[in-house]
């Protein structure tokens, strides 16, 4: 039994905040099939603190969720502390503060990885937002703005002093953003350095590489990001890994079906008919990644419209 603060997690394993993917649907999915921890899409605390309507959708919590983190960013210290403090009382377990975000919007506002530049900024973001509310305050970091500035191991020692229960490190830069391989020595070097727990992120893709982190590293757990797209399976394989040893089947093309329709009928229920199905096409193009014939459902995957031209697309391209 992993804890950060006084959360207990079933296992190591955690899904990845990631923007127009882990919503609710999606998280769900991936409860079921064992994560220890979700983590819900960023959260902007500017926006919040505006009541832009748009978030309200981003807050929803299902309270089979358990246990979930919220994430927000900014770089107002005084405003994400008073954000947390307002946002506490929603069901969920842990706050935790994107301090990672490499897309330029966020970056040229000085929030996301831009912080990793700023450690007294950091200091005072974590320390205020700890002390404003009780629920356990958790950090996701980067190794750094680039290579000449991989000053991961400088922000975590920050981020430990300031109260955080725990921190998440991604093994590239912003500069990198998704690309190359994660470095893996930063996160041992992190882990050797503070005594809160570290979670371990990037290139996490099975079991097999998960064991591998653990081994390397000595992460306390395990992120998984975009290996969890359209394969919600991964958290049910690390799971019977490390109980077992063995590895369960990967799921029949049935089963895949079936969980892509159980998808589309949460998030029309979730965000609405026209939006969700539409959100599907992207989530439907990741399912059946490497499926024979995919490219081709994947161009026609586009124009679908209702849940009924997606259950016939479904049953005419793939076979159980």
């Amino acid at each position: 039994m992993k804890k950060i603060g006084n959360v207990e997690l079933e296992n190591p394993y955690i899904l990845a905040p990631m923007a127009g993917v882990t919503d609710l649907p999606f998280r769900l999915l991936c409860k079921e099939q064992g994560a220890g921890l979700l983590c819900m899409e960023m959260v902007s605390a500017k926006a919040l603190q505006y009541k832009n309507k748009n978030t309200k959708l981003l807050l929803a919590i299902h309270p089979e969720e358990y246990p979930v983190s919220l994430q927000l960013f900014g770089s107002d210290p005084y405003i994400m502390s008073e954000i947390a403090k307002q946002v506490e009382e929603l069901p969920f377990q842990i706050l935790d503060i994107n301090m990672g975000c490499p897309v330029p919007k966020v970056v040229k506002n000085g929030e996301g990885s831009a912080l990793m530049k700023e450690p007294d900024l950091v200091y005072d973001i974590v320390n205020k937002t700890v002390k404003a509310i009780s629920k356990p305050v958790t950090v996701k970091i980067r190794k750094g703005f680039d290579e000449e500035h991989a000053n991961a191991v400088e922000i975590a020692k920050v981020i430990e002093e300031a109260g955080a229960a725990a921190v998440a490190v991604h093994g590239r830069t912003r500069e990198q953003y998704y690309s190359g391989k994660a470095d893996w020595d930063i996160i041992r070097r992190v882990k050797e350095a503070v005594s809160i727990p570290v979670i371990g992120n990037g290139d996490v893709v099975s079991a097999e590489s998960a064991a591998a982190m653990q081994e390397q590293t000595g992460c306390d757990m395990v992120m998984i990001g975009r290996a969890a797209q359209g394969n919600p399976w991964i958290f049910r394989e690390l799971r019977e890994h490390a109980i077992h040893g063995g590895y369960p089947p990967r799921p029949t093309a049935e089963e895949v079906r079936q969980t892509m329709l159980a998808h589309a009928r949460m998030q029309m229920e979730y965000k609405g008919d026209y939006l969700g199905i539409r959100e599907m096409r992207k989530h439907v193009a990741w399912y059946t990644k490497g499926m024979k014939g995919s490219s081709k459902l994947r161009a026609q995957i586009n124009s679908v419209e209702s849940y009924e031209e997606l259950e016939h697309l479904l049953a005419d391209r793939i076979a159980g």
